[in-house]
């Protein structure tokens, strides 16, 4: 098995545990403020994780350029939107659904990674996708499980936001590889992790200017749940590390492809958490992501 594959798998289940814990805080805190949390509580993570790298490698940081600079830069407020958008459809619909919406991802990380970096997928490849998205209807048509429930599940507010938060997530994982592939130096690691440093310390500081000037009042709500958000932080910089690394190993609509067992996780967290019954329908579905990622790991 590549190493992509089970870094990515890592990621998808750290990245649903820090969702799980965002949608937690959104009782205290605004959608950008929750949004928020993982960035600025994930700096200092990203930086040790940096730091122990260098110090385990003896070696020098790669030295950052204009090009490493605009993609992480863009990749950077494509991930913000994202993240806000995906909290505001929570408020829609239920936290499974929602992040089903949000899957749409794969399919749009393999056309804008055509569209920015010439980079084509396999037949295989689209098939496993394919076979994924089907997958993702099937959850995302929860308890309505009929041809109109399918339909209907592509409609209204929550549904929406779940897909453009999809778009954003998109861009920014061809970006960020983009950006990763332009340092000059470094091993696959390395270069990962000062991507991800760079990003999250420029995320905080956009979104802390954004939170001061719109929300006054929000960085000090932000400060009183440390509890929680010190967690958000741990779990979502560490997801990002996964990302970012395995980005870097191999095109980025095969990792997001392989990321969708992060519903298989949310489904779960609805259940156990939240109280959301597994449907008939979502087993369907569970079934169908599953036999995606199978395909495409068998046609890598």
């Amino acid at each position: 098995m590549e190493l992509w594959i089970p870094l990515a798998v890592a990621a998808a289940f750290l990245q649903n545990l820090r969702s799980t814990l965002q949608k937690s805080l959104k009782d205290h805190l605004s959608d950008t403020g929750a949004a928020y949390v993982r960035f600025a509580f994930g700096v200092p993570v990203a930086l040790v994780y940096l730091a122990g790298l260098l110090f385990w490698q003896r070696a020098s940081l790669p030295e950052p350029n204009a090009a490493f600079a605009a993609w992480g830069a863009t990749g950077g407020v494509a991930q913000i939107l994202g993240t806000v958008l995906l909290l505001q459809a929570f408020s829609s619909r239920s936290f499974a659904v929602s992040t089903a919406y949000s899957k749409t991802e794969p399919l749009q990380v393999a056309l804008f990674g055509i569209v920015l970096l010439g980079e084509f997928v396999s037949a295989g490849a689209v098939l496993a996708i394919g076979v994924s998205l089907v997958g993702v209807l099937l959850l995302g048509a929860r308890a309505r499980p009929s041809t109109e429930g399918l339909l209907a599940a592509l409609r209204g507010r929550g549904a929406l936001r779940g897909l453009l938060s999809g778009s954003a997530f998109a861009v920014a994982a061809v970006c960020y590889r983009a950006a990763s592939l332009a340092l000059p130096s470094g091993g696959v690691a390395l270069r990962a992790a000062t991507t991800l440093a760079g990003v999250i310390c420029f995320q905080a500081l956009v979104m802390s200017i954004v939170l001061y000037w719109r929300e006054p009042g929000e960085l000090r709500r932000v400060a009183g749940q440390w509890r929680v958000a010190v967690w958000v932080g741990l779990s979502g910089a560490l997801a990002s590390a996964g990302w970012f690394t395995a980005m870097t190993l191999t095109n980025a609509a095969y990792v997001r492809a392989v990321g969708q067992v992060e519903l298989i996780f949310a489904l779960f967290s609805s259940a156990w958490f939240f109280r959301e019954p597994i449907l008939r329908l979502e087993w369907l579905g569970i079934g169908a992501i599953l036999a995606g990622v199978l395909l495409l790991a068998l046609s890598v």
